[in-house]
């Protein structure tokens, strides 16, 4: 290869690094009146393992669709041990609990299940790829070495935002917070969530 053509598919390289870098950081978040994407994924309720479909979902009523980093782990199983006790009353608005991570849905069936956590309440659903996290524009964070759950097991997945959108039955979201940029705790996502869908 000549030097001016090995300049040139330099050129080209740094300008497609440039631009693909730049889509990346121009990502945001989908927010209140956009559309919901719709998606299915592998889900458990009760350790038992479906397929669960948003646009179903929605043709009951509203979902509350929540992203957490990872079960087993503090924050997350607080949120959704608090989502557990609350179901009832999202039951009474007509609101379905969706949670959704990158857990594998092996760690889901058990997680779902567990009396502590989901308590079979209300189903978890698997997002390996990050695939429905980046359709609501959400950046799955890498996974990091040396970080184990409550159980003791490494962590392995990557870690989506703690991010809750309120969809109604339009397909459209009335509502998105998020712990990075709200500051409120996992238990606090919950309540806000109650709130809105009891107004809806």
């Amino acid at each position: 290869m000549s030097q001016k053509n090995y300049l040139s598919s330099f050129l080209i390289l740094g300008l497609l690094l440039f631009i693909n870098h730049y889509s990346f950081a121009q990502s945001k978040v989908l927010s209140k009146g956009e559309k919901a994407p719709m998606f299915t994924s592998k889900a458990s309720l009760g350790g038992n393992e479906f397929e669960f479909s948003l646009k179903k979902a929605l043709a009951k009523g509203p979902v509350v669709l929540y992203f957490y980093p990872a079960a087993y782990t503090g924050g997350c199983d607080l949120e959704a041990h608090t989502f557990a006790q609350m179901k009832d009353q999202f039951t009474a608005a007509g609101a379905t609990i969706i949670g959704v991570s990158a857990d594998d849905i092996q760690r889901l069936k058990s997680f779902s299940a567990n009396p502590d956590y989901c308590a079979g309440k209300f189903p978890v659903a698997s997002d390996a790829e990050g695939k429905i996290a980046a359709s609501y524009g959400l950046d799955v964070t890498p996974p990091q070495a040396g970080v184990k759950d409550v159980t003791g097991t490494q962590v392995t997945h990557g870690f989506i935002p703690r991010t809750t959108f309120v969809i109604d039955k339009k397909d459209q979201i009335v509502a998105v917070f998020s712990s990075k940029t709200d500051h409120i705790s996992p238990d606090e996502h919950v309540k806000k969530s109650l709130a809105i869908v009891t107004k809806l």
